[in-house]
């Protein structure tokens, strides 16, 4: 069946992610939690009555931890899948560490596709790591 056409070329679209958010109640406990499996150093700031910490991005996909009204961390609902580089074994591996639980090992996609595993954050946001080995 289908949409009806409209006619017009449409321009296809090269990711469907722009950016993300985490949402957490403990800002610096979150922080932490993704400084340490990640490697990273998360800047932080205030707007507009919420607190956020961002990933590192020099280009791409951006996101950040996000305190404030509205942002309630949760293990059901949308799932993000975080890049975790050629092989998110090391990622995976400090979740416990950190503060988080691993609920599915690394676990292979497809030989083309690559890996995933599932993971609750310090929060208890439920999110999913990714990699093509």
């Amino acid at each position: 069946m289908g949409l009806p056409s409209t006619g017009k070329k449409r321009e296809k679209i090269r990711h469907y992610v722009s950016w993300f958010e985490i949402p957490a109640l403990n800002l610096y406990r979150s922080v932490a939690f993704y400084n340490y499996i990640y490697r990273i150093e998360m800047e932080t700031m205030e707007t507009h009555g919420y607190s956020m910490a961002l990933f590192p991005a020099d280009n791409g996909i951006g996101g950040a931890i996000v305190v404030g009204e509205g942002s309630t961390p949760s293990a059901t609902g949308t799932l993000v899948y975080l890049n975790a580089g050629k092989d998110l074994a090391p990622v995976l591996a400090r979740v416990e560490k950190a503060g988080g639980r691993v609920i599915l090992g690394k676990t292979l996609i497809s030989d083309d596709d690559g890996y995933f595993a599932l993971f609750i954050d310090s929060e208890g946001n439920k999110l999913a790591l990714h990699s093509i080995k």
